[in-house]
């Protein structure tokens, strides 16, 4: 017999709690990165990837499906879209693939 979770097994649960839980993926450009690999010749990567609470950097990134640009607006009464100071950002919920 089945472990029975309001009426679907455990197997079908979890995958409709991963479906719903999925978390929207923020990207943006680390423009202090970008000035500091010109001005010390660096190679720094310059693309930051925001999935939860994690953060993955690279160089190059491809979105596998639906995404759009925000702007946050601008002002000093407007509030950054992310923590970091990000006022500008790809937000997808597609899977993504790192490319470098």
């Amino acid at each position: 017999m089945k472990n029975k979770l309001i009426g679907l097994d455990f197997q079908a649960f979890f995958l409709i709690l991963k479906i719903k839980v999925m978390a929207k993926t923020y990207i943006h450009v680390n423009q202090h990165y970008i000035r500091s690999n010109k001005t010390k010749g660096t190679n720094l990567p310059v693309i930051t990837i925001k999935q939860g609470k994690t953060n993955t950097y690279c160089n190059e990134v491809e979105i596998l499906g639906p995404s759009k640009i925000i702007y946050g607006g601008a002002g000093c009464d407007v509030k950054p879209i992310l923590s970091c100071g990000a006022r500008v950002v790809i937000e997808t919920e597609s899977e993504i693939r790192i490319i470098k």
